[in-house]
């Protein structure tokens, strides 16, 4: 794999463990972060930190972005030291952060422009999937240069699936968060008025994770919930930024997500209570204490 070198802008939660996989499989890589005491971390590994996504991106064969949000994606790639601009003739581009689809096809004219292919490959997981190099990736974009993003993809994630055109990989991101984001406040509404129904919470919660409403999201996040562990999985300020990107696109649409709203408002005042940088879990402390929030 050494012959194909890789860019990686952004080391947070998920950037994090796509850095330490990429170099476990042997890529050349230059990584980039906005605190560079994140970046600096990879030196010793083996990683050339870059202080600029323009200087991440020279020479580059494959550039991944995993940032926050539109604003931050922007400025890695379009920005006063944007990586678009310096970007290697034949290489691809890769946004594996969690973007509106109206941004993702604003980048891909601009990568047009340059005569570069934009693939939009956002990632189901979270950190303990990103550690662990099993990532799903969800992409649109031209088929020939998802082949030659492909051995990057893979050494990173457990399945990459090719949805259609570009956008598609965005839309479906924001399908999967927006019932993600509407069953953890469900969850945390469910749980307070579990505490204090006098019901035996373990039996209580066992009960619902083995049944109908149970799922793979219910049994990881009811267990931070009630353990009160916030090490964090998914930031829960992302949860309401991607709700509120859901919610505009299913928009655009013609169709308005009333329970992304609502579950929008629960994390909003999650965050207006001080929880913005804690996983997402940490919503229910909202509906635990709601005079507090």
């Amino acid at each position: 794999m050494k012959e194909v070198s890789v860019a990686l802008l952004g080391l947070g939660t998920m950037g994090n463990g796509m850095a330490k996989n990429l170099l476990k499989a042997g890529f050349p890589l230059s990584v980039y972060n906005r605190t560079r005491s994140k970046a600096e971390a990879f030196a010793s590994k083996g990683a050339r930190v870059a202080d600029s996504p323009a200087d991440a991106a020279r020479g580059a064969h494959v550039i991944v972005a995993m940032v926050a949000d539109d604003n931050a994606s922007r400025d890695v790639w379009i920005g006063a030291k944007g990586a678009l601009a310096v970007a290697e003739e034949r290489a691809v581009l890769v946004e594996s952060s969690t973007v509106s689809p109206s941004w993702i096809e604003e980048l891909g004219k601009h990568a047009t422009a340059r005569g570069l292919e934009l693939l939009d490959a956002p990632v189901t997981g979270s950190r303990t999937q990103a550690e662990g190099g099993q990532l799903k990736f969800l992409v649109g974009g031209a088929e020939e240069a998802l082949s030659q993003a492909m051995p990057v993809l893979k050494a990173m994630g457990s399945e990459v699936i090719h949805l259609g055109p570009r956008g598609s990989g965005a839309k479906m991101k924001l399908l999967n968060n927006f019932l993600c984001g509407v069953q953890v406040a469900s969850l945390a509404e469910g749980i307070a008025w579990l505490e204090r129904s006098g019901l035996d919470r373990t039996k209580a919660l066992e009960i619902l994770k083995n049944g109908a409403p149970g799922s793979p999201l219910f049994a990881g996040v009811s267990v931070r919930m009630v353990n009160g562990d916030r090490i964090v999985n998914f930031l829960l300020e992302l949860m309401a930024k991607d709700l509120a990107y859901a919610h505009q696109a299913a928009q655009q649409a013609g169709v308005n997500l009333t329970t992304a709203a609502n579950a929008k408002h629960l994390f909003d005042r999650a965050i207006a209570a001080g929880y913005g940088d804690r996983d997402m879990s940490a919503v229910v402390e909202v509906t635990r204490y709601p005079d507090k929030a």
